[in-house]
């Protein structure tokens, strides 16, 4: 890449680093936080429709592996749809992949509320048929909303930005526990009288999770492409730039002189460029385009993309690390978030908190219900909200890895000392044990939760960021997978519910293990994301020789 090209490339990035926050940016969190609205309410809306199901077709209990493959199930999806449109969206492009993955959603949700019994075979097989397939949806959501935000944020605000995507997370899940309440209220005469009635409520609680994303879809399908991919993978710095202005929406007359600028500056570009070519036998046209294949061109530019490439990069240990830290942090986090998350309703019934001590039965199923959803509701306006909108007041002041370390620590504690007395606070302090859930549910989101979210949207080359992201998410659900497993063959052991305090002592031992993984990850704070990527320094070699050459 010429040096006027280099001085090109640095202030087209230098004009989104630097820009100042407006409603261009709230628009892009609002359409990317739309989906993890929706996200979150499909996949914790399942507790409530699984206990409901038990009642409907399981005589009041759902069976544990019944109970294990709808929630699982989801979380198989995500760790395909991670992988899966993490690499879609580096070699095709985040635009060509954003709005498919909500498509997705959108039709396994409304699909899933409809499955029906049928001779060959139950409604809880295809809910989990459906529930894999959207959970690919969700998945692809999370490297791109993730990277389309960071790639448009400015440097100053882009971990708040983040984090406000992440954090619609929070009202998804209350959101669930509120549809679950509000739906409970309107058919509770039908349930009193014919406890069959809960099989309206599990599908108008699953089906009502596609309106968020019908809401959002159209901003989706219509968002540009990000300049640093038009830039970095398309290689195209004059599109970019345009998309830049554009994006940032100024004023029409300016952007009018900037586009007859770059027009004049191209036109001088592509005739110095053409002679440089000619001097490398390369007939290409430039057009401020820096697509080169020959040998000589390639000094010029970062590597292009490719699985040697791929394997080069992340082969060096400085690089490595990274992606190692990103993995395993967020794999020992979900362990812990989805071993609790996706059975809180177990948790509280095992405390005694959802259990209800109506003599008729019908009742009593409304009664469990409408406690589970208060309990759940509780705990996240409580805990679960306030932890993420913490942590988009301060990741930007505090840093990132700060608070992904504390709050490790924090949930390491926690977990020991639920563990360690958890029949003791069952037997004799019932709101003790809440307020501790409580804590863990905010330490979780102002710690690991997020953090784990943003920080491998930022620490890799553009050509990779999107696929490094969706490979740290996937192991994060490989650990969602484990944690749900091991969570429904362990906690029986010794009696109903019995192990469910020694598995709070084992989620403490992978908080500790997330701490020191934590340890690999660098700072991202206040740093560009050519900074974090350990690759700026093609650029500024580059332009050292360029300046050597032309001194000569």
């Amino acid at each position: 890449m010429p040096t006027d090209l280099i001085e090109k490339r640095r202030a087209a990035l230098k004009e989104i680093d630097d820009a100042k926050f407006g409603w261009y940016h709230v628009r892009a969190c609002l359409v990317a936080g739309t989906g993890f609205f929706m996200d979150a309410y499909d996949l914790f809306a399942i507790n409530f429709a699984s206990t409901m199901i038990g009642y409907v077709y399981y005589n009041g209990k759902i069976p544990a592996n019944i109970d294990l493959g709808l929630k699982v199930s989801a979380s198989i999806g995500n760790l395909i749809g991670q992988l899966l449109f993490g690499w879609l969206a580096d070699v095709l492009g985040r635009k060509k992949m954003y709005g498919i993955e909500l498509m997705i959603i959108i039709v396994a949700t409304v699909a899933s509320a409809l499955c029906g019994e049928s001779y060959a075979i139950s409604v809880t097989a295809t809910i989990m048929i459906w529930r894999v397939i959207m959970g690919i949806g969700i998945g692809g959501d999370y490297p791109l909303s993730s990277i389309i935000t960071s790639e448009f944020a400015t440097k100053k605000r882009r971990g708040a930005m983040m984090a406000a995507v992440f954090a619609m997370q929070g009202f998804g899940i209350f959101a669930a526990g509120l549809v679950a309440l509000i739906v409970l209220a309107a058919f509770r005469n039908g349930i009193i009288h014919n406890v069959m009635v809960i099989d309206y409520c599990w599908r108008l609680i699953l089906g009502l999770g596609a309106v968020p994303g019908l809401l959002a879809l159209y901003f989706r399908l219509t968002i540009p492409e990000t300049p640093r991919y038009t830039m970095e993978v398309e290689r195209n710095l004059m599109k970019a730039s345009t998309d830049i202005t554009s994006y940032l929406q100024k004023k029409a007359n300016e952007s009018h002189n900037n586009d007859k600028n770059d027009h004049d500056n191209n036109n001088d570009n592509n005739h110095n460029d053409n002679n440089d070519h000619n001097n490398h036998n390369d007939n290409n046209d430039h057009n401020d385009n820096y697509n080169h294949d020959d040998d000589t061109s390639s000094e010029y530019h970062v590597p292009k993309a490719s699985w040697s490439d791929f394997f080069n990069y992340f082969g060096k240990w400085y690089n490595g690390k990274v992606l190692l830290g990103t993995s395993m942090s967020w794999f020992a986090l979900d362990i812990a978030f989805y071993g609790i998350g996706l059975n809180n309703a177990i948790i509280l019934s095992a405390i005694g908190y959802s259990d209800a001590k109506d003599a008729d039965y019908n009742l009593r199923a409304y009664n469990s219900l409408k406690n589970m959803a208060i309990g759940n509701i509780i705990i996240t306006i409580m805990g679960t909200i306030p932890g993420y909108w913490v942590t988009v007041l301060l990741v930007d002041k505090w840093g990132r890895k700060p608070i992904q370390f504390m709050g490790f620590g924090v949930l390491t504690a926690l977990f020991i000392a639920m563990g360690a007395s958890f029949e003791q606070l069952k037997e004799h302090s019932i709101p003790a044990f809440i307020v501790l859930f409580v804590l863990l549910q905010f330490f979780q989101n102002f710690g690991p939760n997020t953090t784990t979210f943003i920080v491998p949207g930022e620490v890799f080359p553009t050509r990779y960021r999107s696929t490094g992201h969706g490979i740290s998410a996937a192991s994060g659900k490989l650990g969602a997978i484990v944690a749900q497993v091991g969570f429904s063959k362990l906690k029986d052991i010794g009696g109903a519910d019995a192990f469910v305090g020694r598995l709070l002592i084992i989620f403490a031992a992978w908080m500790f293990i997330g701490g020191l993984f934590t340890l690999l990850l660098p700072e991202t704070k206040g740093l560009s994301l050519e900074e974090l990527s350990n690759e700026d320094h093609f650029y500024k070699e580059k332009k050292e020789k360029e300046k050597k050459k032309s001194e000569v």
